[in-house]
């Protein structure tokens, strides 16, 4: 498995995973979806008509895959890919179409727990889902006739965006797939709906939010941290997320440090993961914590490697564990809602790990 060229949700779980379990969509929408969308566009219209945005028009996007063109305030607001409908829900706008997710959802919503708070405290109970996990479905994206269509996160392709943007102008990532930051994401997104200055007051509101919380976990500070993936049949080789990654940027937000070795491994690389030979493990044997999917049986596994069993935070068992197929393991890539949702559960498991640091 190469996991720096499966960036989609549309493999199964395992890729999922080690990809980047936040890429894609497509849709399919039914009777029963397009009645939502109805009642979807009236909210999504009231309450775009009740911001306090000063944003003058004609707006210019410029991005990955071209420049984007707004025209007038957008009402109907569809996103795709991962985070992405969070925006707007902070914002108080109800997305007329998002994408369905399939990873850390405990219920039959279709939804991550914090996403369909946000839908619910909007009035939203049934919101229009794009069932994309094959594949965007431009057909399904099309009939809720939307304004824009926002993926600033996302790994979507130039045909994919060719295609889109003849439904509605499209929002895409500023340089790179699947390496937009949550900062970025927000700044995109709300600019992409005539939100900017709502967008930046957002960022600045999260950021407070984070250097609160962290101030009560000291003993982060100085820590050096890496997300990981393992396959635990198959111990030859690793992932380690890159310094672009939301994932292993978030560290830092959380006060951890980064290893110098990400950097170099880095370079001029498109991708947000790199395969690691566990030959190589001793480039990170300044690693304090390591954050990675699995269960319970994960660390045990490690620790029984003869290579991976030399790494002072497998030693010590200051090993982040994000159950699989759980809401916290799905907000290791954040989000504008799941940054409040589950910062304390989060900074709760890193610092149990760093105090185990010796």
């Amino acid at each position: 498995m190469n996991l720096k060229k499966i960036p989609g949700l549309n493999k199964a779980m395992i890729v999922i995973l080690a990809a980047s379990f936040l890429a894609g969509c497509s849709n399919s929408s039914s009777t029963e979806d397009a009645a939502t969308d109805k009642k979807n566009t009236a909210e999504s219209t009231s309450s775009a008509e009740n911001s306090n945005s000063d944003t003058e028009y004609p707006i210019t996007i410029k991005h990955a895959l071209g420049k984007t063109v707004i025209e007038e305030k957008p009402e109907k607001i569809a996103t795709i890919f991962w985070g992405n409908q969070d925006v707007p829900l902070a914002l108080g706008i109800v997305p007329v179409g998002v994408s369905e997710a399939n990873y850390g959802v405990t219920d039959d919503s279709g939804l991550l727990p914090w996403t369909l708070d946000g839908f619910q405290e909007l009035g939203i109970d049934s919101p229009v889902l794009f069932h994309d996990t094959g594949g965007l479905d431009y057909e399904a994206i099309s009939d809720v006739q939307p304004d824009v269509i926002l993926a600033g996160y996302s790994g979507i392709t130039q045909e994919e965006y060719d295609l889109l943007s003849e439904i509605a102008p499209v929002v895409a990532y500023p340089e790179k797939p699947w390496v937009t930051s949550w900062r970025e994401q927000i700044l995109l997104d709300s600019k992409g709906i005539g939100m900017e200055s709502e967008g930046k007051k957002l960022v600045g509101g999260l950021e407070n939010e984070i250097a609160e919380k962290t101030a009560s976990y000291p003993q982060l500070k100085g820590k050096t941290a890496a997300f990981m993936y393992f396959t635990p049949t198959d111990l030859g080789k690793f992932y380690v997320y890159l310094t672009a990654d939301p994932r292993a940027a978030y560290l830092t937000d959380l006060g951890l440090t980064l290893p110098d070795y990400l950097e170099e491994l880095e370079g001029d690389s498109d991708e947000f993961s790199v395969e690691i030979s566990a030959e190589n493990v001793d480039k990170l044997q300044d690693l304090d914590i390591i954050i990675a999917y699995g269960d319970e049986t994960l660390i045990k596994t490690l620790q029984d490697d003869p290579r991976l069993g030399t790494l002072p935070a497998v030693q010590n068992e200051s090993v982040v564990v994000l159950e699989n197929d759980t809401p916290i393991a799905a907000s290791s890539t954040p989000s504008a809602l799941s940054i409040p949702a589950t910062i304390d559960e989060y900074l709760s498991l890193l610092g149990e790990a760093a105090d185990k640091v010796k």
